[in-house]
């Protein structure tokens, strides 16, 4: 069912496209290859079990946890044609 000027799903295509969004984001953000023996943050060493269980990990869990904390306050939703984002 359209609604005013929009097609018919249009709504759905939107909610297709902020899922795929976030999906991409989110897998961007796995680590992948060797790990690292000593943090790229702070340079402590990373514990042997956490490199085996974590592939290609490259913070030490204090570094990533800080950093997990600062990506969580930027994130936002911006759903894409949505009113609020155009009103902004």
């Amino acid at each position: 069912m359209a609604g005013g000027w929009s097609r018919d799903g249009t709504v759905q295509e939107q909610i297709d496209a902020s899922t795929e969004d976030s999906v991409k984001q989110a897998t961007s953000k796995i680590p992948a290859g060797e790990s690292l023996i000593h943090c790229a943050e702070c340079g402590e060493t990373i514990p042997r079990a956490r490199r085996e269980a974590l592939p290609g990990v490259r913070y030490c869990i204090q570094c990533q946890t800080e950093l997990d904390k600062q990506a969580s306050n930027a994130a936002g939703i911006n759903r894409r044609g949505s009113k609020d984002s155009q009103l902004r």
